[in-house]
């Protein structure tokens, strides 16, 4: 496709027309309420919460794409000035509430940019998307994917977000003199809220921004910022520690859940108060939880087999919005795209796709890592930023973790291959 049409998950001037996956903060680096250059595309539900993200913008701007239409743009082509229809279409990515893949085509053939997405293989709502799919595509191949690469490493399996809502609940119940505290973004594991508190019949406590999301996306009688109606507060992610779990264990026993693809970087609680350093890709103990601490068989019920306990206070539960390796994996292999790009340059692995999957394209295996020129994608690429290490509370270990912005200028311009 040629420069300046289109672009995605970025906001630098110099294209005619703007797509967004999702709202979340790694995919709007460079929009704020005073952006105006070009008409933005998104999903309906984007567009809702839209301006409670960035208020006093020009709502003008925003054009709705409703799930499973083709919509057509017609746009100029800066070399020659003449006239170049695309077509677009909105398919569900199912990842948080609005965010959606596109796939385009035109005379330059056709293209689908995933944003970020989890497609589970027995989840409903990810086959209803993957048939609207492959129906448009037909006989079309997908000459470009631009992919969730993530969790693009065979380390990373983890299991079906319906599994790991019953184990953040079976913790919960485990603990029912405790309080609990989970670590969420601002968008996104509503999912997982919602079984909680119908599991449980608990209401969930959230802060006065996300009671507001709760109740645009439509969810009026679970949520409430009243911390004596319930003892399972849904707190912000960057507020989620050690430290602020041993203070609020002062005040009365806190049992802490961090639920996330992404393992934190330190090897199961052992039982002795201590905690080590560990590589993130490393094999990790999948042992039962217990209240009384350590590892303990759960004979009661299986669910718990990847849940992983961290500190005395801290459990994990690999409950993720991004599709793990062996999904990206099926989903590859009904895609069958001529050539690949991640759209994650700085994930964990900063793994080129094809590495692993070009053999599904037929493609000859490249080498593993991401090198410079898979890192910036022509001129509106995107670099990968640095993971820090980051001193965690007077416990004085490290914790390897990806930035906030892990993906900052994450998004791509369709450019010329």
């Amino acid at each position: 496709m040629e420069k300046g049409l289109i672009s995605v998950d970025r906001w630098a001037e110099g294209s005619q027309a703007y797509f967004l996956t999702n709202l979340h903060t790694d995919h709007t680096q460079g929009l704020s309420s005073t952006w105006a250059m070009a008409p933005i595309f998104c999903s309906r539900v984007t567009a809702k919460l839209f301006p409670f993200k960035f208020p006093n913008f020009n709502l003008t701007l925003l054009r709705v794409l409703d799930l499973g239409s083709w919509h057509s743009l017609s746009l100029i082509s800066p070399s020659t000035g003449s006239k170049v229809t695309v077509q677009v279409m909105a398919i569900d990515a199912y990842h948080c509430p609005g965010a959606v893949m596109f796939l385009f085509r035109g005379e330059f053939g056709c293209m689908l940019n995933t944003g970020d997405f989890r497609w589970e293989k027995n989840c409903e709502r990810a086959k209803l998307a993957k048939e609207m799919l492959l129906n448009a595509l037909k006989d079309d191949a997908v000459d470009v994917l631009y992919l969730d690469n993530t969790y693009c490493n065979p380390t990373f399996q983890f299991p079906p977000r319906e599994v790991a809502v019953k184990q953040v609940a079976d913790i919960i119940s485990s603990y029912p003199d405790h309080d609990i505290v989970i670590g969420i973004d601002t968008l996104g594991k509503e999912d997982l809220l919602l079984h909680i508190s119908n599991a449980l019949n608990v209401k969930i406590w959230v802060w006065p921004e996300r009671l507001q999301t709760m109740h645009l996306l439509g969810f009026h009688d679970i949520f409430t910022t009243d911390t004596s109606l319930t003892r399972v507060r849904a707190i912000p992610r960057y507020s989620f520690s050690i430290n602020t779990l041993e203070g609020l264990n002062r005040m009365h026993p806190t049992i802490g859940i961090i639920p996330s693809g992404l393992p934190w970087v330190v090897k199961p609680f052992e039982g002795n108060g201590k905690l080590f350093d560990s590589l993130l890709t490393s094999g990790y103990n999948r042992s039962k939880v217990s209240s009384k601490g350590g590892k303990q068989n759960d004979k009661r019920n299986g669910n718990l087999e990847s849940v992983k306990r961290f500190h005395k206070y801290v459990y994990s539960v690999q409950y993720s919005d991004h599709s793990s390796y062996l999904e990206i994996e099926e989903f590859i292999k009904h895609v069958q795209p001529t050539s690949m790009k991640g759209i994650v340059s700085s994930s964990s692995c900063n793994v080129d796709p094809f590495y692993y999957f070009g053999r599904i394209c037929g493609i000859n295996q490249p080498s593993r890592k991401l090198d410079n020129e898979h890192q910036t994608f022509g001129r509106g690429g995107y670099t990968g930023i640095e993971k820090k290490r980051k001193r965690v509370g007077r416990l004085g270990f490290y914790l390897s973790r990806v930035t906030v912005m892990r993906r900052g200028r994450k998004g791509i311009k369709l450019d010329e291959n």
